[in-house]
């Protein structure tokens, strides 16, 4: 109960075990003038020193007692063919084909969405076909033909998809577009080449283009503003009214 003194021989057996002896009288324990507490004390802040953690510790030693630099990868040249001009560039091998183009070429065209291939804003076409750059290797487009947005446009005039977007208001932010209309290019490549999608009902015949084909083989470009009607109309319209490439 509280208040209640301890028995007498269990104060002396604990006085046996840890006497509190006063300040300045050793007991062979602790040195003079340290109490039993302030000695817990100490050797508590002790223990909790050894075990934590050490930052900003010493480098990482090899066996010369050098230590290790952090690995440094070496520029490489690369040339690249992009909307039919040759790019000789020096780059990092790990670098993007889409920082390349954004940070290095200035084409900012193409966007940075999610950055990992999810939302189609970095699409550009590569030997014709679609291509999330935000996924590929610079380095890895070499010897190959890079199409980006800006150069759809032919002596000043635009492409006929840039143009039906325009028309039908496809776009409201216009974020995604620049991919939409890449993607657009190579999906009627795809559909002239008679190429089938997961929805072509006949996979013998040629594949109309059908609104429901427009949207299966448009799935990899987002539109965070929905304008998805609208970007199905501009594309049917190049297409042709009978729902075949033109």
């Amino acid at each position: 109960m509280p208040g209640t003194r301890a028995p007498q021989n269990f104060r002396r057996k604990s006085e046996a075990i840890m006497p509190d002896k006063p300040e300045g009288k050793g007991d062979g324990l602790a040195p003079p003038n340290i109490s039993r507490r302030n000695f817990m004390q100490s050797a508590a802040w002790a223990a909790t020193a050894v075990a934590a953690p050490s930052y900003g510790a010493q480098p990482a030693m090899t066996n010369d007692q050098q230590p290790l630099m952090p690995y440094a990868i070496p520029a490489q040249a690369v040339a690249l063919d992009i909307n039919g001009k040759l790019h000789q560039l020096s780059i990092e091998p790990r670098t993007t084909l889409l920082d390349v183009l954004r940070e290095i070429i200035g084409l900012s065209g193409s966007k940075k969405g999610c950055d990992r291939g999810q939302c189609g804003a970095c699409t550009v076409l590569v030997d014709g076909r679609r291509v999330n750059s935000c996924l590929t290797l610079a380095i890895m487009q070499e010897g190959k033909k890079i199409e980006t947005v800006e150069g759809l446009a032919q002596d000043g005039n635009l492409h006929p998809l840039q143009a039906a977007f325009i028309e039908h208001d496809a776009l409201q932010c216009g974020y995604c577009t620049p991919s939409q209309i890449c993607s657009a290019k190579a999906m009627l490549d795809e559909l002239r080449q008679r190429t089938v999608s997961a929805v072509t009902t006949d996979i013998k015949a040629a594949p109309l283009l059908s609104d429901e084909e427009i949207r299966e083989r448009m799935s990899g470009n987002i539109c965070r503003c929905g304008a998805y009607q609208n970007i199905v109309a501009a594309i049917r319209q190049v297409a042709g009214d009978d729902g075949s490439p033109s």
